[in-house]
């Protein structure tokens, strides 16, 4: 459990009648005060991605804001894991047609549908995103301000909006507002047209040539849809393999894997953008050239933390820029929490919605506070083919001086592999010796982010492995013996 990064700890809040901190709604009569040139509000959210999902119903007596700069949902539901892996599922259709001989098939891919593809995804989830919107305009408890938020003071906030700027304060905020994709110096210095995972899923038809810079998580999945569509791609990464954070096996064999669907230019950096519009020329420090028809920028994403004038507020942050919280996920000023992206030293969904469960708590029951556990996240790439991991990898292990043992299967070497031909995914696991306490897991193939699942519950609650391998039953020849025997070869 992550210790706090700071010390601060929220007083009495003189805006508020309240119990210690507790965030409570004040009589009228006390908030009178505040009528006039600005609005006081008992709680203020900014942003309403995962910040949205703080206001339930036990916040039903208190008057709230949320100020949203863009979209409802945030980018999980517009722009992110939501979407991406819509369009992915298509894409593993494409490719389960086109690769049907493998299993004695004659079938035939015509064409992937792009238009048609994208408003099914998007129909869907603008209309998502348009209810929830209005669901929170309609409650009579909730101020929706749209527009740019940033501090102009403690817990007092200016924001931008179409109709003007107002200012408002509350008695507790939550700050909330995300990330957004880096762009690269060269990128932004060029002048020429870009995308990013916010827009690219969005155009209206596939380039002929797509060249994506980055080899992390959303270049590996884009790639993959987008080659799914006909593009030819180029992938250029400045590790000599992708997915360089993942296990040392899984980044080699997915490299491996994928060197002959897609130009991969690896150990290299971008130096500069030519070209014009439709016929871009990527020049790389090896004195190389990439022409291509749009370039995706996939290189990590940049907490929103610098748009929020923190400074006025008393919040501190991160030399990365993340907001500094501590285990209850309380900012260095009073009556301040934050949550997501842009505080997060792991920036996912799942970690997030956690995270936004913790402050609800803790801003009704500030004496009995909770906390969000970070040490095992689980997370999936959602390529061709799937990856999974959680815990440790191999060389955290060796870096750290951890005593280990490996245990590892082949989706091969099981009946249900055999079925699906296919000769490349495994399971990894790693345990301490002796206890047999699982410290890391890693799979790669066919739906690993569902076979994670039982060595993260094991993981969690401190399982060890030789019981989750002998003590449950496992379905045979379901795939997640591939599972099991990864655990059994730990003892080997």
């Amino acid at each position: 459990m992550n210790e706090p990064e700071n010390e601060s700890e929220p007083g009495n809040e003189s805006e508020i009648q309240s119990e210690g901190d507790r965030c409570v709604r004040a009589p009228l009569r006390d908030r009178a005060s505040y009528a006039g040139p600005m609005r006081h509000h008992d709680l203020v959210v900014i942003g309403a991605g995962s910040g949205n999902a703080v206001v339930d119903d036990s916040f039903a007596d208190l008057d709230v804001a949320i100020v949203e700069e863009r979209w409802f949902g945030g980018t999980c539901l517009n722009s992110g894991c939501i979407p991406s892996k819509m369009l992915a599922y298509t894409a593993r259709v494409a490719r389960t047609v086109r690769e049907a001989g493998a299993y004695d098939v004659d079938a035939e891919l015509r064409a992937v549908r792009w238009r048609r593809m994208r408003d099914r995804v998007f129909g869907r989830l603008d209309a998502e995103r348009d209810s929830g919107r209005q669901g929170r305009v309609d409650q009579d408890s909730v101020t929706v301000y749209e527009g740019s938020a940033r501090f102009i003071g403690p817990r007092t906030l200016r924001i931008e909006r179409e109709q003007g700027t107002v200012d408002i304060s509350a008695g507790q905020i939550v700050v909330a507002a995300g990330s957004r994709p880096s762009i690269p110096g060269p990128v932004a210095e060029a002048g020429l047209p870009y995308e990013t995972s916010d827009t690219i899923m969005r155009i209206d038809a596939p380039p002929r040539r797509l060249a994506i810079l980055g080899g992390g998580y959303i270049a590996a999945e884009l790639a993959e849809v987008f080659a799914q569509t006909g593009c030819a791609v180029t992938l250029v990464e400045k590790e000599k393999r992708l997915l360089g954070p993942q296990d040392e096996t899984v980044a080699e064999r997915f490299t491996e894997l994928v060197r002959s669907r897609y130009d991969l230019r690896l150990g290299r950096e971008l130096t500069g953008v030519g070209g014009r519009p439709g016929a871009l020329r990527l020049s790389l420090d090896d004195g190389s050239t990439i022409d291509a028809d749009m370039l995706l920028v996939a290189v990590g994403r940049t907490p929103n933390s610098d748009r929020l004038n923190l400074e006025a507020a008393g919040i501190a942050t991160h030399d990365d820029g993340r907001v500094r919280v501590d285990r209850h996920q309380r900012t260095t000023a009073e009556g301040v929490f934050a949550l997501g992206d842009i505080c997060s030293p792991v920036p996912l969904k799942h970690v997030a919605n956690r995270e936004a469960k913790v402050v609800a708590h803790n801003l009704r029951h500030p004496d009995d506070p909770v906390s969000a556990d970070h040490d095992l996240v689980p997370a999936a790439v959602f390529t061709q083919p799937q990856i999974a991991s959680v815990g440790v990898t191999e060389q955290e292990c060796r870096d750290r001086g951890l005593d280990y043992v490996v245990g590892t299967a082949g989706y091969a070497d099981v009946a249900y592999g055999w079925a699906m031909e296919d000769t490349t995914g495994f399971c990894k696991v790693l345990a301490e010796p002796g206890t047999g306490r699982i410290l890391g897991a890693h799979l790669m193939g066919a739906e690993a982010s569902t076979l994670i699942q039982p060595l993260v519950v094991a993981a969690t609650l401190g399982i060890d492995a030789t019981t989750l391998a002998e003590s449950p039953y496992w379905i045979h020849p379901a795939l997640t013996e591939v599972v099991e025997n990864a655990l059994l070869d730990l003892g080997r």
